[in-house]
């Protein structure tokens, strides 16, 4: 088969038993946000470039793995790669700030991103995304919440074994001596990094510390903390934050390498990752706060707090741990027709259909043998057979698969019993 008509390098085909998972893990994932006063929104699957790609931007997602393209009018658009920028997009464009008694507003978004990346298990080029942005106010316990909710989706999801790691990447102040502390310290050895890390140099040193190429380079193991140079606020506002996650019994660690992998996060940064597992790679869920993002998109100094969740990664670690199983495609009733009955089964099959049953039927004159083995594959509870004496005399014959009781009643009388067997 050409490659033209096969999927795309790093996309997928969901189907069968697989949508089940889909499934369960959204409504569980609706469930939770609900019980946190999290409302939906969905943004556009593209946008203009312009809100994913900021003026002196140095993460990966915007140099190196943006899908952008020109229009028809030579507007450059981008897929989205992730949803934060377009929600706080929507934000601000419809104003939702207005009333400030509702604030934080609380959103929730899940659906395809794209990133041109190299593909590898849990990671695709289009893959889903589920993530919340608590917008509008600044508080540790909202930070705490927001990981809190995160990490009950996960233990619903049957995922019991994960850990926070956690760090402050302090306010502006606290940032500015940081960053020169970095640029002072790498400053000797920036001819021995990657070409990304001296980029990184100038635009946010603080991404130094997320390069995968340069990890294990003696500077990395020596490079200052951001723990010695957040201020007293900074620092007072962090403690604020783990004594709640230690009041909600929410395992964390301290990780003072975390920077996350945009550059718009400040003061409290965190990752899940499962207890067996560490590096990003392994995240189940991660995120931060933000307090510039609001006022970029012209909507005033507004701060925000969220996170993104990988659905596929959810996937993944939820069957692992056996707190996941595919439910496969069954059915109520089955209606079996023999010989010339015209459209009598459909007719049957409709108004079970039409009561909230889940019906099955065959289409293609098979054998009784056959649509009998058709029933056990779907799991019918009850079947329902029709052959052209049933058809001529206006009856159906229904059989319970369980109990083997068998009866035969008039056409009017069909709903009626398939509901007393079923117990409807």
């Amino acid at each position: 088969m050409s490659n033209k008509y096969q999927v795309p390098r790093g996309t997928q085909d969901i189907m069968g038993d697989d949508v089940s998972l889909w499934r369960q893990v959204e409504s569980i994932i609706r469930e939770q946000c609900a019980r946190y006063g999290y409302q939906e929104i969905r943004t556009p699957i593209f946008e203009h470039t312009e809100v994913f790609k900021f003026q002196n931007d140095s993460s990966d997602m915007v140099t190196k793995e943006m899908y952008t393209f020109l229009d028809s009018g030579e507007r450059s658009l981008t897929l989205r790669p992730e949803g934060t920028k377009g929600v706080i997009r929507a934000f601000v464009e419809h104003k939702l700030y207005g009333n400030q008694a509702e604030l934080p507003y609380k959103l929730f978004y899940m659906g395809p991103m794209f990133r041109y990346e190299r593909p590898q298990k849990g990671r695709y080029r289009q893959f889903h995304q589920f993530g919340v942005e608590a917008i509008g106010a600044k508080s540790p316990l909202l930070d705490a919440e927001t990981i809190a909710l995160g990490y009950n989706i996960t233990r619903a999801m049957g995922i019991k074994k994960v850990k926070i790691l956690i760090n402050s990447l302090g306010d502006d102040e606290s940032r500015s001596n940081y960053r020169s502390a970095l640029r002072e310290h790498f400053r000797p050895y920036l001819g021995e990094l990657c070409g990304d890390c001296q980029r990184r140099f100038e635009l946010n040193p603080l991404r130094i510390l997320d390069c995968k190429v340069d990890r294990e380079h003696p500077s990395f193991k020596s490079a200052p903390s951001v723990q010695d140079y957040l201020n007293e606020p900074s620092k007072k506002y962090f403690s604020q934050v783990l004594q709640a996650l230690d009041d909600l019994e929410i395992p964390y660690v301290i990780d003072s390498r975390l920077v996350r992998g945009l550059d718009y996060y400040t003061n409290t940064v965190f990752e899940a990752i499962p207890e067996d597992a560490s590096g990003q790679q392994a995240a189940v869920f991660a995120g931060g706060q933000y307090d510039g993002l609001v006022e970029h998109y012209g909507g005033g100094n507004l701060p925000g707090v969220g996170f993104g969740m990988g659905i596929e990664r959810m996937i993944d670690l939820a069957v692992q741990e056996q707190g996941l199983t595919a439910v496969g495609h069954e059915a109520d009733v089955y209606v079996i027709s023999m010989g010339n009955v015209g459209s009598y089964a459909l007719k049957a099959t409709e108004t079970l259909r039409n009561a909230g049953f889940r019906v099955e039927t065959d289409y293609q004159g098979r054998s009784l043998k056959a649509q009998f083995k058709a029933s056990d594959r779907l799991k019918a509870k009850v079947i329902v057979i029709i052959g052209e004496d049933e058809y001529s005399n206006g009856q159906v014959v229904i059989k319970d698969t369980v109990s083997k009781q068998q009866v035969t009643v008039g056409f009017d009388k069909l709903l009626e019993t398939v509901k007393g067997f079923t117990g409807e």
